[in-house]
């Protein structure tokens, strides 16, 4: 039977790029991990092996270096639109770019405050340690028109050490779990939103800060949620961000249950009072969902592995 080419996309993928700003003797870093993958008129290289519409993938690289020098990286979403233009407007075969950025943050280390102090230390502005909490991302799409923006973060742990319970629940013959009205609610949260700017005509948000605020809400809503089910807090955290930050029209979660069962230390003679408890990495409960604006259609994939 004959075949024909499907979707398909080229690009160099994480490109770790670190940029050093010197302003005087204090230094910022923006330490980013970028992947560029573009697509359009691309059948003649996948049929025939002719290269003749192939922007090298070592080209797409260095021009991610280049840019951090003549752009800048003033925040991971500018950096990814600078690069998503370029390629569409330069390269006529390309019809779109998509470019994924992930950003590792760091900051800045506090010099001693005591009489140990060497000569000049307080002058210290260039000494960082990495942070270790999340890692924050974007996708940046554009088609030479029409711009999407998805940003977020992943891999940042949070937990309530109580607030929570799970009861009420459905149980069959195969059901053990027994029901709980205080326990730790504890997950590594990954989050996308959407933004709703899509065109050079509209106000570029403030991706900088509107990252930030984001970040407030889902720690503030997770926080202050007296939480029934992971469900729940999921739904808190969503509507707080959409309700706080217009230019966000959709919100997307994927959260793991991160189990803490209490230790039985009777055999011991020993009363556990919720105090001691069995962290387990796995198996683990996955808690999956989106917030919307009402009105607004869903664009995030359901499996945000495929954004």
């Amino acid at each position: 039977m004959p075949t024909i080419l499907g979707q398909n996309q080229y690009g160099k993928a994480e490109n770790r790029v670190v940029k050093i700003t010197r302003d005087g003797d204090t230094h910022h870093i923006k330490d980013l991990n970028v992947s560029v993958a573009l697509s359009g008129d691309m059948e003649d290289v996948h049929y025939s092996g002719s290269n003749a519409n192939v922007l090298p993938t070592d080209t797409t690289k260095n021009t991610v270096y280049a840019f951090a020098k003549e752009y800048g990286i003033e925040s991971a979403e500018q950096f990814g639109i600078h690069l998503a233009r370029h390629f569409v407007t330069s390269q006529e075969p390309i019809k779109v770019a998509r470019i994924r950025i992930e950003e590792y943050s760091w900051e800045r280390i506090a010099t001693s405050d005591n009489n140990s102090k060497f000569i000049g230390s307080d002058e210290v502005n260039h000494s960082f340690a990495r942070k270790g909490q999340e890692l924050r991302t974007t996708q940046i799409t554009f088609d030479g028109e029409n711009w999407e923006i998805i940003s977020g973060l992943k891999d940042l742990t949070v937990m309530n050490s109580t607030n929570s319970e799970f009861w009420g629940y459905v149980k069959d013959k195969y059901t053990t779990l027994k029901e709980a009205y205080d326990r730790i609610l504890c997950t590594d949260v990954s989050a996308a939103w959407r933004y709703n700017w899509t065109s050079d005509a509209d106000r570029m948000p403030n991706w900088e800060k509107s990252y930030a605020q984001a970040k407030k809400h889902i720690l503030q809503a997770f926080a202050e949620t007296y939480s029934l089910s992971l469900q729940q807090t999921l739904y808190q955290m969503g509507s707080r961000v959409i309700n706080s930050r217009s230019e966000i029209d959709e919100i997307r979660f994927s959260l793991p249950n991160n189990h803490h069962f209490l230790v039985d230390l009777e055999p011991f003679g020993l009363k556990n009072d919720n105090e001691v408890y069995f962290a387990a990495d796995r198996p683990y409960g996955l808690i999956e969902a989106t917030v919307l604006r009402d009105g607004v259609e869903p664009k995030i994939p359901v499996d945000m592995t495929n954004l």
